[in-house]
């Protein structure tokens, strides 16, 4: 036997391979616990001014189209502050909390990975 470690999509994986003879068949797949995942990189983010206590993190990788408030406005629970294209279609990043924006930490045109912090509220 031999053991390998594989990595897929950032999620690494111990994997035990038998040596020997095959059948033809494949033999049914084990599942395996996952190893203790390495900590990504933190992605560089534009930071425009202070950071606020909460972050508007994005839920899945995309394109910012559009950006809705600015720094030191109030905005409630909700309300968009931020457009983002992905898969073709533009999704509303909104506001989690009543409070105010402390910073934009992207621009338009910026390309950004899922949990990437968008933009953060006092």
């Amino acid at each position: 036997m031999k053991n390998y470690t594989i990595t897929v999509n950032g999620n690494v994986y111990e994997v035990t391979v038998e040596e020997g003879t095959s059948t033809g068949a494949a033999p049914a797949p084990r599942a395996a616990a996952p190893a203790p995942k390495a900590t990504p990189a933190a992605p560089k983010a534009a930071a425009a001014g202070p950071q606020g206590s909460v972050a508007v993190s994005a839920p899945m990788p995309g394109k910012i189209l559009g950006i809705k408030a600015n720094p030191g406005q109030a905005v409630k629970k909700g309300e968009a502050i931020i457009v983002l294209e992905a898969m073709k279609m533009e999704n509303e990043i909104v506001a989690p909390q009543d409070g105010t924006i402390a910073s934009i930490n992207v621009s338009v045109g910026d390309s950004v990975e899922a949990g990437a912090t968008l933009a953060t509220l006092n």
